[in-house]
């Protein structure tokens, strides 16, 4: 059994944002008990990051990335090559276990999008759910 849904949200550029409410409540949708959830960004500029959503951490996390990809380097991909790069490193999709018709996380965890591009965007996440 499988089941689609998706989450549609404005975003900040530079902004990383909890998920987890809204992919919970498509894993209930599902009706699906056991089996794995896979969620999925549509863009190239934007990831789906599990981690703890705090915001000492979240700034650690950007103050990291700027070191890895800066974003007053000068690139190859004039516009945003550091945003399309900050995505290749973070990954555009998490898959999380469904157990017992919730998603299996622990106790800090949580699943968030973040988008590194230079504009606010629109984004669209795919959750495919698989199971029984």
């Amino acid at each position: 059994m499988n089941y689609t849904g998706t989450i549609k949200l404005k975003i900040k550029s530079q902004e990383i944002s909890d998920i987890t409410d809204g992919i919970e409540d498509i894993v209930k949708e599902s009706g699906i008990q056991n089996g794995i959830c896979n969620v999925f960004v549509v863009g190239s500029t934007s990831a789906i990051i599990i981690n703890e959503n705090e915001p000492m951490l979240v700034q650690d996390l950007k103050d990291s990335l700027e070191k890895v990809a800066p974003s007053k380097e000068i690139y190859h991909h004039v516009e945003n090559a550091y945003s399309h790069l900050r995505a290749m490193y973070m990954g555009s999709s998490q898959t999380i276990p469904v157990k017992d018709g919730r998603i299996v996380l622990g106790t800090w965890q949580s699943i968030n999008i973040a988008n590194f591009d230079v504009d606010d965007r629109e984004r669209e996440i795919v959750v495919m759910i698989v199971g029984d």
